[in-house]
């Protein structure tokens, strides 16, 4: 039976999957709450500029307030909206979810902690991805990452195996590699862990993904991601092999299996991408660091654990975020300074 989707964000990681699904040909709706850019969409398709290929796709396009009017109820919504619009964003879309239909939470951070209690836990699968991109133009999108290194991880918030599970893993076989786990909540406390070393830290410095393997911003990554990795621990969450590397291929070390997800990303993304922090930074809007790095140091503080680097990091991030600051390569000895390194 064909299911009717929706997908709730149709910014680089939104965009970049509705074109894939429609595409492919599934019953797909985009929505979103740029305007301009539902409009070029419904003028032109949705055009994705991949490192590789380029797909220009005719989709269905909606503004936010179009839904009310769709008398639609959706089967599968995929919410790719940033963090901080999560909670309002699910109260949003709940009249709207099938009784039996389920929310996917593709984004960043922690979101299904307080989105499943607006949904309810049993509909509401848990997503890790990687998966980088970045739209400037109305209708276009820019993906950094080919079909064949993005990666999707779904699983059941309770760690149970089901069908439905699968079942949208393979939906998602189009946009990119998918895998199944019974540890959707490591997994992504581990992708978690990632987005610390990567996402403010380019988005302070003004550098592109790549420049995170460079000796000097690893040194501050790998600070960011131990403290990240001690919080997980003591919160009770198991890490978990994500982005599709295998076990043999992660060091022995700490340092060693963090920089592996480093050096990891770097190559997924390539030299010229920018993080979603940079691009809210160029775009003058809020980024999500409050909740990647300042999630950590607000968990560190429930179980005692210390975030130096994590709480710099969010700090010099609001600075800029305030027009107090500038991304620049000088703000990395301000963050040492208010880690107290």
């Amino acid at each position: 039976m064909s299911r009717k989707i929706a997908v709730l964000g149709a910014g680089a990681i939104g965009g970049s999957v509705g074109a894939d699904l429609a595409n492919a040909g599934h019953d797909v709706v985009l929505i979103d709450q740029w305007p301009a850019h539902i409009e070029a969409m419904k003028a032109h398709g949705l055009r994705v500029v991949l490192p590789n290929s380029e797909l220009c796709v005719p989709v269905r396009a909606y503004h936010l307030c179009d839904v009310c009017s769709l008398n639609t109820a959706f089967d599968l919504v995929f919410m790719t909206v940033k963090s901080y619009d999560s909670r309002w964003m699910a109260e949003f879309i709940k009249p709207y979810l099938k009784p039996d239909g389920v929310l996917v939470c593709m984004q960043n951070s922690m979101n299904d902690e307080w989105v499943a209690p607006i949904v309810g836990a049993t509909r509401d699968i848990g997503c890790v991805l990687e998966l980088s991109g970045e739209v400037f133009t109305p209708g276009v999108v820019t993906r950094n990452t080919k079909h064949e290194v993005t990666w999707f991880g779904f699983g059941e918030l309770d760690g149970t195996t089901t069908p439905r599970v699968g079942e949208i893993a393979e939906l998602m076989r189009c946009v990119g590699k998918t895998t199944v786990t019974n540890n959707i909540w490591g997994a992504k406390w581990t992708k978690l862990t990632n987005n610390t070393m990567t996402l403010a830290p380019t988005g302070l410095l003004g550098t592109n993904v790549w420049e995170v393997t460079t000796p000097e911003v690893l040194e501050l990554c790998v600070k960011l991601g131990k403290e990240t990795m001690a919080v997980g621990r003591a919160l009770g969450y198991k890490a978990e092999i994500i982005l599709g590397i295998r076990a043999d291929e992660l060091g022995s070390s700490q340092d060693d299996i963090l920089k592996k997800y480093l050096e990891t990303i770097a190559k997924a993304v390539g030299k010229t991408a920018r993080s979603c922090v940079i691009q809210d930074h160029m775009k003058h809007r809020l980024s999500e660091v409050g909740y990647i790095n300042g999630l950590v140091v607000e968990k560190g503080r429930q179980v005692n654990i210390p975030t130096p680097y994590n709480a710099a990091v969010t700090e010099v991030t609001r600075r800029i975020e305030r027009g107090e600051l500038k991304p620049d390569r000088s703000n990395l000895a301000l963050v040492v300074q208010l880690a107290g390194g």
